[in-house]
């Protein structure tokens, strides 16, 4: 069968829809792509299948060899409807991989813009930006990008659940960065530093500092003023380089707190310690630069010692109680008399049970100034 069919031009084999077949490029011509696909008809790619990867086939050459999906087996012209959408998402991808690994600018185009950040499109894959991840022109008109073409930085993608995150201030203060990250390098865990508090969440709070920027000319990399200006810097003067880094709610006190705009304000002075470093992120310390009140709490606070402290927090099991900043002792519920109860900030006389500075616990036991009702 196979020499009959291969005397009378035959290919001896047919294609069905979704079929994954290899080709050569034989034409490309206003909307249409002709391909060689080997069989006894020539495959097309057109209409809604070239539109689709338009942005592809124009990095395509007569000749090139290509991976095509069948749509149409034959058509009533005798053509094989071909799709390149796979070749096409292969290449995007690829591209975006590339692009990430060695930090090459790509061009996106603004789509739309969020409470969060800008959506971008890159060839049909739609993409993110942190408002984080903005310069500080853009950010203050993000609206701006939209229907613009920009570059864009990939900082993180993920193929399985096509995610794209970008940086556009990557490209806009490059040189400001790069300078950061030199900067970076020299910073030692342990340090300290005078900054100011730039922003504050839940989870704390972030802290701005200034360090030396690289001594050697040759080093120095152009900074960016908020203009777009690039200024290089000359000689061996140490520029000022801008860090953040955060102060994590843990770290503000310590006191326990649950809200750091208790503790530290926007522009507020304040010194740090760095306690990490960690893929160009600082971590800071604000309660470290001080002692730890509870390296003292054992020889302080010794069993049945009386003291004085306030209550800091009611709960089902029983009242927290401040004994100084940063150190509270736990009031059991079986303590407390059943007709007793207390109010945050209302002062207290108790005495120490027991201490476990190990383990940072203190159990109180309440002095009783009344009898408890019942008592004979």
């Amino acid at each position: 069968m196979g020499e009959l069919l291969s005397m009378y031009g035959g290919s001896g084999f047919s294609h069905s829809v979704g079929d994954r077949v290899r080709g050569k490029i034989l034409s490309i011509d206003g909307a249409k792509v002709v391909i060689d696909i080997g069989g006894k008809s020539e495959g097309m790619v057109a209409e809604k299948a070239f539109k689709e990867a338009e942005e592809f086939i124009k990095t395509l050459k007569i000749g090139d060899e290509i991976e095509t999906t069948v749509l149409v087996p034959e058509t009533n012209e005798g053509f094989t409807i071909l799709s390149l959408r796979v070749a096409s998402e292969n290449s995007l991808w690829g591209k975006i991989q590339d692009a990430s690994e060695k930090a090459t600018p790509i061009t996106v185009e603004g789509l739309g813009v969020t409470s969060s950040g800008v959506t971008v499109n890159l060839n049909g894959l739609t993409g993110f930006i942190p408002m984080s991840q903005l310069g500080k022109v853009t950010s203050q008109n993000p609206q701006a990008l939209i229907g613009k073409k920009f570059q864009a930085v990939v900082i993180d993608y993920s193929r399985n659940i096509r995610k794209m995150v970008l940086s556009e201030k990557e490209v806009t203060e490059a040189g400001e960065i790069a300078q950061g990250r030199t900067a970076l390098k020299e910073i030692k865990e342990g340090q300290e530093f005078e900054g100011e508090v730039t922003t504050i969440y839940d989870f704390g709070a972030f802290v701005r500092i200034w360090t030396k920027g690289p001594s050697s000319p040759k080093d120095h990399q152009p900074l960016v003023e908020s203009s777009g200006r690039e200024v290089p810097l000359k000689g061996k003067v140490k520029a000022n380089i801008p860090l953040e880094g955060l102060v994590h709610v843990s770290e503000l006190s310590w006191e326990k707190i649950s809200d750091p705009g208790s503790v530290v304000s926007v522009g507020q002075k304040v010194k740090v310690v760095v306690v990490g470093k960690k893929n160009d992120k600082l971590a800071f310390s604000i309660k470290q630069r001080e002692k730890d009140p509870w390296d003292e709490v054992a020889t302080h606070y010794t069993k049945d010692k009386k003291v004085e402290g306030v209550v800091s927090k009611l709960t089902d099991f029983g009242v927290f109680v401040s004994l100084e900043k940063g150190v509270e002792g736990l009031i059991h519920i079986t303590k407390i008399p059943p007709e007793k109860s207390f109010s945050r900030g209302d002062k207290v006389q108790v005495y120490i049970e027991e201490v476990d500075a190990k383990a940072r616990r203190i159990s109180l036991g309440l002095i009783l100034t009344a009898k408890p009702v019942g008592y004979k």
